[in-house]
């Protein structure tokens, strides 16, 4: 059976654990060589051995997030050396804190805004002309429900979200004559060190791993893949409207 991925690149973030080094892995199994960016070096290092027990390729780039410059200059060494890029997972996210937004100190609203927000901008500044370089290029943000729940205390978390949502359909909107397709994730609560840091009395046998998460994530990145300027709902395993009150 053909490879819905040969010969293909795809770059992914945050990819040392969760849902980003699962869906690497599935990138990587179908052709595709990976760009893995995560700060972890141990987690990358694992994630390129199993990978290549599988048969697939890999490049490791350790760096956080937070160095605007580095990813500045990962778009160009990805020009330099592909010449392109076909897919992108911006998968790299921290929660912050849960707390009351009159409570939230600015170091930590900071931050959680530069992680969440501002470098996901700035990868996309970075390899938005790769991605339309590519006959079929295809970018994956992970937001989350929480961008419209809105619950108390998850003002922060909720805010990085939305932004990011709001990032994508513009993006959306500005390559949709082109063949570059746009999509967000809302990959519903999975078995992650996230989910556990936000909800710690939460039984995680409850929830989906983050390989069956990512399983249902990974068509998203084909060629064959139509939709654009939508978030894909994992729970419910289809496309929603942002229009759509669900």
């Amino acid at each position: 059976m053909a490879r819905q991925l040969e010969g293909r690149v795809a770059l992914v973030t945050g990819a040392s654990r969760g849902i980003g080094y699962q869906l690497s892995k599935l990138l990587a199994a179908e052709g595709a060589h990976v760009i893995a960016v995560a700060r972890t070096v141990g987690g990358l290092e694992d994630l390129d051995d199993e990978i290549k027990a599988a048969g697939g390729s890999a490049t490791l780039v350790p760096l956080d997030l937070t160095d605007m410059a580095g990813i500045d200059r990962l778009g160009g060494a990805i020009h330099e050396r592909w010449g392109k890029l076909d897919v992108l997972v911006a998968n790299a996210g921290v929660l912050g804190i849960l707390a009351p937004i009159g409570h939230i100190e600015a170091k930590t609203f900071e931050k959680t805004m530069n992680v969440n927000v501002t470098s996901t901008w700035r990868v996309i500044r970075s390899v938005d002309p790769l991605l339309r370089l590519s006959d079929a290029g295809r970018a994956i943000v992970l937001s989350s429900g929480a961008a419209h729940s809105c619950k108390a205390f998850w003002g922060l978390y909720a805010a990085t979200k939305a932004a990011e949502e709001a990032l994508v359909r513009s993006w959306a909107n500005e390559t949709v004559n082109t063949p570059l397709r746009v999509n967000s994730v809302n990959p519903g609560g999975t078995r992650t060190a996230m989910r556990a840091q936000a909800l710690p009395g939460e039984d995680p046998a409850t929830l989906p791993s983050p390989a069956e998460v990512a399983a249902k994530i990974l068509p998203l990145a084909f060629p064959s893949l139509t939709e654009t300027g939508r978030l894909f709902d994992v729970r419910k395993n289809r496309f929603l409207s942002y229009r759509d009150p669900e």
